[in-house]
């Protein structure tokens, strides 16, 4: 293998330079360095004489190789490993981050934001601050050219955001390095035709370019949760994409399925319902996972312009396909009446959605909007509000939801950017009257009065959300950007509402917080 030291385009060089091959020294004769064998010009001491000049001539090339390339390569940053006809780049960077909230839930740099607590929970009287270097990350991308033709690419993500059972901050703070994305496409030029299998984004991300792989539209935030009314998923995939001259795209993308359910929500009694189980093998054992057994189903096109010879704008449409599986046991003597017997039960959900992204001044002012309405999509938007909940006789109801969000990114100098995002997710009621009560999400008749009682140690809150709502603002200064890397520093202030659904008397909760972060990293690659 082959290391090539290339230094960034960005820093004006383009130079490289491979590391030289292996120092080998000869087999020295046994009269080597023997000063008798000195003053003998015999055949066998002339040989080693020669030889060890020889050795020593290279291990002085060696060095002077080692010295030229470690002046001519600054920065391990700016390092590519060729092995043959593929080239590897590796890629990340260091975070030291910190977050405040005003209101505790006890969580790292990536918010819950359905565990913010309402005002009858204790820990929605106490604040918190924590430091962490968990969002640091690592990339290896590998790329190679089978002909001019047809391309492929390995591309792996990485954080360490992953929490082990035994993860705390007592002394070592010590977590783990977890997937972000993995996965490898084959690309065909004339046909315009990719292929994309592995762990990725969602194709419900949006994208800035195209339909193509590392061109996401991810909100800039230090948030590892992003911001509410954002949609996306981490999962792994199939996925198709067609592009016709690089200004309209199609794709279609099978994923990993997942459901989540709504609280405060069971069938009617004398109905029993089975829809998770804990994991098995290979799957962490103290953690439940729904059981699906058909794919999500996503569809995208995506259209670019051209404008005034350049594409300031990018439009994207996409279709979302899920389903809903659970098992229901009816018993004799069901409230509602139900045939006695055991069965498994199908319930389709999806949803609409798109993005518009246009570059309202160039260099300057990034502007976007993306929004998604549908039933059992609640997953996929970054709130987690949840996807179902449960009809009187077992069968799982996809829940009604919209979600939105708008922002725009100032590049107010070539090293400053402020950004500010605005989201929404919001559901609707789903609920039964069965005899004198109702089942299902946002009944009416729930008692919500502890939602309202003085906080105590031990204080809860039965609601259900109805609405999220989140502004975000934050800027990144860029103090270092030269051929040692990037160094930067983020800070961004968020502020979240929380309404929940009314229930009995009228008594309708809400809660808030503040969250403040601030961020450091070093990009040396």
């Amino acid at each position: 293998m082959t290391i090539r030291f290339v230094k960034r385009a960005s820093a004006g060089v383009g130079a490289s330079m491979a590391w030289p091959t292996a120092v080998t020294t000869g087999h020295i004769l046994k009269s080597a360095g023997n000063p008798a064998c000195n003053k003998r010009p015999h055949a066998g001491c002339t040989q080693s004489n020669k030889l060890e000049k020889m050795a020593k001539m290279r291990v002085i090339r060696y060095f002077a190789a080692v010295t030229a390339m470690m002046a001519a390569t600054p920065a391990l940053a700016d390092t590519t490993l060729a092995s043959g006809p593929v080239t590897v780049a590796l890629g990340g960077f260091l975070a030291s981050e910190g977050v405040y909230r005003s209101r505790s839930t006890t969580a790292d740099i990536g918010s819950n934001f359905t565990q913010i607590p309402w005002e009858s929970q204790s820990n929605a009287h106490y604040s918190e601050t924590r430091f962490t270097a968990r969002q640091s990350r690592l990339t290896v991308l590998a790329t190679g050219d089978v002909n001019s033709d047809t391309h492929l690419t390995f591309w792996n993500e990485m954080d360490f955001l992953g929490n082990a059972q035994t993860g705390n901050s007592n002394e070592s703070n010590s977590y783990n390095l977890r997937i972000r994305n993995m996965y490898t496409t084959v690309d065909w030029d004339s046909l315009g035709l990719q292929v994309l299998a592995g762990q990725n984004w969602s194709l419900a991300t949006a994208n800035t370019h195209g339909i193509t792989p590392r061109n996401e539209l991810v909100p800039a935030t230090i948030e590892a949760q992003y911001v509410v009314g954002f949609n996306w998923a981490r999962q792994p995939q199939l996925r198709v994409t067609k592009n016709w001259n690089k200004e309209f795209w199609a794709a279609v993308s099978i994923e990993n399925p997942q459901t989540t359910f709504a609280g405060n929500a069971a069938a009617a009694t004398g109905i029993t319902v089975v829809n998770n189980h804990a994991g098995g093998g290979l799957l962490y054992n103290g953690t439940n996972f729904s059981i699906n057994h058909i794919p999500d189903v996503i569809g995208k096109v995506a259209w670019e312009p051209f404008i005034d010879g350049a594409q300031p704008l990018h439009v994207e449409v996409y279709g979302l396909y899920r389903d809903f599986y659970d098992r229901i046991y009816t018993a004799a003597g069901n409230v509602i009446g139900s045939p006695v017997g055991n069965q498994n039960a199908d319930r389709s959900g999806g949803g609409v959605g798109g993005t518009i992204t246009y570059n309202a001044i160039p260099k300057m002012l990034d502007l976007q909007a993306t929004a998604l309405t549908g039933s059992g999509i609640g997953r996929y938007g970054s709130g987690q509000l949840p996807d179902v909940t449960f009809r009187p006789d077992g069968t799982l109801a996809p829940i009604q939801e919209t979600t939105w969000m708008v922002g725009g990114t100032l590049h107010a100098t070539p090293l400053l950017d402020i950004y500010a995002y605005g989201g929404q997710e919001q559901q609707h009621a789903k609920y039964w009257q069965v005899g004198a009560s109702t089942i299902g999400l946002g009944s009416p008749t729930l008692n919500l009065a502890a939602c309202v009682a003085v906080d105590s140690a031990s204080g809860s809150c039965p609601a259900n959300i109805e609405t999220t709502n989140q502004i975000n603002v934050g800027t990144w200064w860029r103090m270092y950007q030269g051929k040692f890397g990037s160094f930067r520093l983020g800070a961004q202030y968020s502020y979240i509402h929380i309404t929940g659904f009314g229930g009995a008397g009228g008594i309708k909760p809400t809660t808030d917080d503040s969250m403040v972060f601030t961020s450091i990293r070093y990009y040396p690659f």
